[in-house]
C-alpha cells in the first residue's frame, strides 16, 4: 500500500510538472514500478507520465534500456554507471522532458561490504542537460527502502523543474 505522505508528494510533484510542462519517464530496478506506480495513483496523471519501465533484471536493462551487459558484469548493476545509463535509455525511449532510474538492493538479502542493503543509486537524465548520478543508502527493511527510494526519487526530479 502507498502511503498517503508519498500519495501526497505525488499530488504536489505532478501539478508542479504540470505548471512547468515537463514531461516524465522512470527506469526502475529496486521498487518494481513503485515511482510510476505512486505517480499514477493521482488521477490525471497521464499529461505527466509518459512511460515507466520495470527492468528488474540485467537482461531487461539490456534490452529495454539498452545498458551493456559487458557493463553490469564488469560494474554491477547496482552502481552509478548503470544507474545513469538507465536514465538516459528511458529519456531516449520516451518523450518525456526528464526521466529518473534507480538501481538498488531493497534487501532483506543481496547486501555486501561495499554494496549494503538499503543502497540505491539515483541516475537522472534531462534534455539539454547533462545526466547525473548518486548513491544513497536507506535504513529499514524492505518496505521502508523501496518508501525513501520513492521520496527521494520525487526530490530529485522537484530540483530538476
Amino acid at each position: 500500500m502507498i502511503s498517503t505522505a508519498l500519495l501526497n508528494e505525488a499530488e504536489s510533484l505532478l501539478a508542479a510538472a504540470r505548471a512547468s510542462g515537463i514531461t516524465l519517464a522512470t527506469a526502475e530496478s529496486c521498487t518494481g514500478g513503485l515511482i510510476a506506480a505512486t505517480l499514477t495513483a493521482i488521477a490525471g496523471s497521464s499529461d505527466v507520465v509518459d512511460r515507466g519501465f520495470v527492468t528488474y533484471s540485467n537482461e531487461a536493462k539490456a534490452d529495454m534500456l539498452g545498458v551493456p551487459l559487458g557493463l553490469i558484469d564488469a560494474v554491477g548493476a547496482v552502481s552509478e554507471p548503470v544507474a545513469r545509463l538507465m536514465a538516459q535509455g528511458a529519456l531516449s525511449r520516451s518523450r518525456a522532458h526528464i526521466a529518473i532510474s534507480v538501481t538498488g538492493v531493497a534487501g532483506p538479502g543481496g547486501g555486501s561490504a561495499d554494496k549494503p542493503v538499503g543502497t540505491v543509486y539515483f541516475g537522472m537524465a534531462q534534455r539539454g542537460r547533462p545526466s547525473h548520478a548518486e548513491r544513497r543508502v536507506f535504513p529499514g527493511d524492505r518496505a521502508a527502502i523501496r518508501a525513501a527510494t520513492v521520496a527521494t526519487a520525487f526530490a530529485l526530479i522537484r530540483a530538476r523543474l
